[in-house]
């Protein structure tokens, strides 16, 4: 039996040494600037190590923006296959741990994954001669068959080489069926790293459903995931909270899709039988602003929803229309005041710097985001992600140029608009957050909703960093 442990191959798969950084590759948020968004735990990461467990092999995960020693992991684990998320704010810097680790673990089968590499993977494959295979778009089903030891020519949706020279095997299929998925191997992770920015509780990401029809100017979403959303069964999503609960005590979850609420049947359902369930949970979603009714929105707050994201974007109209939002401002208020009947708290997303952004559609937002009132607020500033119609346009247009730089991604602008300058850009960033959170009325209300002392301190110590963010 020791003889056969010894002989299991193993797999090492890895967020490499960075800034803190949500890599979901819709996102690729740096959290460090960024108010109320807490570092997410590496579910995609989970995903492909239950994969290869399920396939034989040992699976190590490893965050090592949360902490750890990379170069010391390697030589004590010694894996046979190394899985890195690259993600384009940190892309030379993760491209680089793979020299790293060909250096400590000659042998070592590198493989890279993430949305950063969509457009430039030919390229990363004939520079970076320390990176074996590049898996594009959905990975579990491919890195099933690189670990199985198919051959890479018949395998779908990766780069690999072959005499020196580069070759893409075509792209895989999105999966169907979901419920099929294993769990996330979560016993793989510190669970407790993952917490709510708000009572510091753990919080784990459950994966809903994946693809997006609507495909906007500035997101990842559709060309990751597909324009044809594909959901789990009630059955499944509760059979995956009913382990968290039970095996790892975390009662806390962000409900993860590119778009919750487009298929109102579905959220019934899920809703109701989480009520049926018996389950004591609490969770958030996201929205889109013209697909949730009162309906809906009670039965999710009945099913344990406290919190829903919806991507406002703009409060200006014309800017809505150019992103191809398919939205109208008289729809988000109505959604707002649908939730805020419902008792569910609200987080509104807005992208400012946009190319067609100038002082009136950037006033226009931050006076909207004011009107709707909502609970939190993210200013984004416009980031042109490879793999985007946005970085598209923003290469046609001349936007991007040796200047552009993704190091701060959502923060400090990468682009200047057709009529701002980025640091103009990042003006108004800062006096957005600024004027939303630091009105007294807002204050007062957020502070008689604290319910213990570990809310007040993450209160007070976000509401410093605005008061004094530079």
């Amino acid at each position: 039996m020791e003889e056969k442990k010894k002989q299991q191959k193993k797999v090492l798969l890895i967020y490499p040494p960075s800034p803190v950084l949500n890599r979901e590759d819709r996102c690729q948020q740096p959290t460090k600037d960024l108010l109320v968004i807490p570092p997410l735990p590496p579910t995609d990461l989970m995903y492909l190590a239950a994969v290869a467990e399920k396939a034989g092999l040992i699976a190590k995960i490893a965050d090592y923006s949360q902490g750890g020693d990379f170069e010391q992991d390697l030589k004590d684990f010694q894996p046979d296959y190394l899985v890195i998320n690259v993600a384009t704010p940190t892309f030379k810097t993760d491209l680089g741990a793979f020299t790293v680790a060909k250096e400590i673990c000659p042998d070592v089968i590198t493989i890279a994954k993430g949305a950063a590499l969509t457009t430039v993977a030919y390229d990363v494959m004939y520079y970076q001669r320390d990176l074996d295979l590049i898996i594009i778009g959905e990975a579990e089903e491919t890195l099933r068959e690189i670990l199985q030891g198919r051959r890479y020519h018949y395998i779908k949706g990766i780069y690999y080489r072959d005499d020196l020279r580069a070759k893409f095997t075509g792209a895989r299929p999105f999966i169907r069926d979901l419920d099929k998925l294993p769990f996330p191997a979560r016993h793989l992770v510190d669970n407790n790293i993952y917490r709510r920015p708000d009572n510091n509780k753990v919080q784990a990401v459950i994966k809903v459903s994946r693809g997006c029809p609507f495909h906007c100017f500035f997101c990842l979403a559709t060309p990751v995931s597909g324009a044809k959303v594909r959901k789990r069964s009630a059955e499944n999503i509760i059979e995956e909270i009913r382990e968290c609960v039970e095996k790892y005590n975390i009662t806390n979850f962000l409900f993860w899709s590119d778009i919750f609420n487009i298929d109102k049947e579905w959220v019934m359902d899920l809703c109701q039988k989480i009520i049926d369930s018996g389950l004591k949970i609490t969770w958030s979603a996201n929205t889109r602003a013209d697909t949730a009714d009162e309906e809906m929105a009670q039965k999710m707050y009945e099913a344990g929803c406290r919190l829903v994201s919806i991507g406002v974007e703009s409060g200006s109209q014309e800017i809505l229309d150019k992103i191809g939002k398919r939205i109208t401002l008289d729809d988000v208020r109505l959604t707002v005041k649908i939730f805020k009947k419902a008792n569910i708290r609200i987080y509104n997303y807005f992208v400012i710097g946009l190319p067609w952004e100038d002082e009136e559609s950037i006033e226009d937002t931050i006076d909207f985001a004011i009107e709707l009132d909502s609970d939190f607020i993210s200013f984004y500033t416009a980031t042109p992600l490879p793999g985007t119609k946005f970085y598209d346009y923003a290469k046609e247009h001349d936007l991007i140029n040796s200047d552009t730089s993704y190091s701060n991604a959502y923060f400090y602008p990468s682009v200047n608009t057709h009529h701002l300058s980025k640091d103009e850009v990042f003006k108004y960033h800062k006096m957005a957050i600024k004027r939303f959170y630091l009105r007294p009325e807002y204050i007062i209300r957020m502070l008689c909703r604290i319910r213990s002392f570990t809310e007040f301190k993450n209160y007070v110590k976000a509401g410093l960093g605005i008061l004094f963010r530079k």
